[in-house]
């Protein structure tokens, strides 16, 4: 078992480091014309209500996270606290979302990168970023988190330097030419519907800060850390996204733009020096590098955890390098699988994230209250609050997000749930006998 177990070196500010680059401070601004214009322009208002809905699942993760302190994130928690054969279905599902997030990312940055030069065709630049990632997660999370560092510092100079030549700007009369206004936050003429459409769409800017519980086994008192992490990462991205979206409202109150994809880059070229747009893109870039790594070592140590209980291949995925304690096995596996991006668009990429991410969510809502509630009968007021109430209106904002997803993802999602179906029949003889599991270590 010596041989099986992560190598624990991951103190809190590391874990917040890998939140952060894992949802993209820059994201605000790439995602921007797309909550602006599913807002109807009350973008910070979106977020908030965004911050809001997935605060109730940051919880239960972190509840969680404190009952099973074990790499295995939805999967462990699921199989543990309600059923594990429902729990294999869980890992199944999720898995969309941890090993197709680092697909859709390097998509977008080898997009990015093709934009910049267009001599070298997109497909060679994607390759790039899965070599170059895939080889610094082979060697360990020391030395992501140091990378890491140095991206989160590039997106956040970039993400400062752009705030101020919008303040500048708005004071100069561009815009709502001032810096205190409420109108990002709520508009009287729009109805609170298009609110809600736009923290659906700002959600995504929220997808994988979940992905720190996959590190419960590399962090140093994880019981503490982890859910300290996950709050810690929720807030502090939201504050950036609320900050962005509050200033680039100001400066660009309309949002109404030709192509909402490249909206905040439009803006950029109004109120920045020309040379700024480029100093955007390498943001933009840094970030995608950042959120790939973490995102690849997060979907390699699930495939690791569902590797060692025996549900998916043991020898291939349930092995660590002796000297690196890496998931070396699962890692070049999430790089062959991003290779598949060649021939999708982040369009359809990112349809399987979606789907993902909220069952995920979902099951682990549901974690929440059948391990405290149910088993433990944590029944006290405090109790029926954070383990029955608050679980429940997680959930129930899951659903409604997830039944709001476009019908290629639910489609493609649903697909993939009886793929898994029939191969927990097959492991199960029939839902004969228990799939088979690892006792987890205290």
């Amino acid at each position: 078992m010596k041989d099986d177990t992560l190598k624990r070196t991951m103190k809190l500010h590391h874990l917040v480091i890998f939140g952060v680059a894992f949802l993209t401070p820059m994201i605000a601004y790439t995602i921007y014309g797309v909550i602006a214009t599913a807002s109807h322009g009350v973008e910070s208002g979106s977020i908030c209500f965004a911050v809001i809905a997935m605060l109730f699942t940051a919880l239960s993760y972190g509840h969680m996270a404190k009952a099973y302190p074990a790499a295995g994130s939805t999967y462990t928690y699921t199989r543990k606290a309600i059923n594990s054969k429902l729990g294999v279905i869980a890992g199944w599902i999720v898995l969309l979302g941890y090993v197709f997030f680092p697909m859709a990312i390097w998509l977008i940055g080898a997009s990015y990168f093709s934009a910049a030069v267009p001599a070298v065709p997109s497909w060679v630049w994607l390759i790039g970023f899965i070599v170059v990632t895939s080889a610094i997660n082979m060697v360990g999370v020391e030395v992501g988190t140091k990378i890491n560092f140095v991206m989160v510092s590039i997106q956040v100079v970039i993400i400062v330097a752009f705030l101020i030549f919008t303040i500048k700007a708005i004071t100069e009369g561009m815009g709502e030419g001032t810096l205190a206004s409420f109108s990002p936050f709520y508009n009287p003429d729009i109805d609170f519907s298009y609110t809600v459409a736009g923290a659906a769409a700002a959600c995504y800017c929220f997808l994988g800060f979940d992905a720190l519980t996959t590190f419960s086994e590399d962090a140093i008192n994880p019981t503490k850390n982890i859910p300290r992490s996950i709050i810690l990462t929720l807030l502090v991205c939201g504050g950036i996204f609320l900050i962005v979206t509050y200033f680039t409202h100001l400066v660009h109150p309309s949002f109404d733009y030709p192509n909402p994809d490249n909206a905040a880059y439009d803006i950029a070229r109004q109120v920045a020096p020309s040379i700024f747009g480029g100093i955007f893109l390498i943001g933009t870039i840094a970030g995608q590098f950042a959120a790939g790594l973490s995102a690849q070592a997060s979907g390699a140590r699930l495939l690791y955890s569902m590797g060692r209980d025996g549900v998916l291949p043991k020898k291939l995925f349930g092995k660590l390098n002796p000297k690196t304690k890496t998931p070396i096995n699962a890692i070049i596996l999430t790089g062959i699988v991003a290779l598949f991006a060649i021939f999708l668009d982040v369009t359809k990429a990112t349809a399987y994230i979606n789907f993902g991410g909220f069952v995920a969510f979902f099951f682990v809502n549901l974690s929440v209250i059948a391990q405290y509630f149910v088993k433990q009968k944590e029944r006290s007021l405090k109790g029926f609050i954070l383990y029955l109430v608050f679980p429940i209106l997680g959930a129930l904002l899951c659903l409604y997000l997830l039944v709001h997803l476009d019908r290629f993802a639910i489609i493609l999602g649903c697909a993939w749930t009886v793929a898994g179906i029939i191969y927990l029949l097959i492991l199960t003889k029939g839902l004969k006998e228990e799939p088979p599991e690892l006792g987890i270590d205290a």
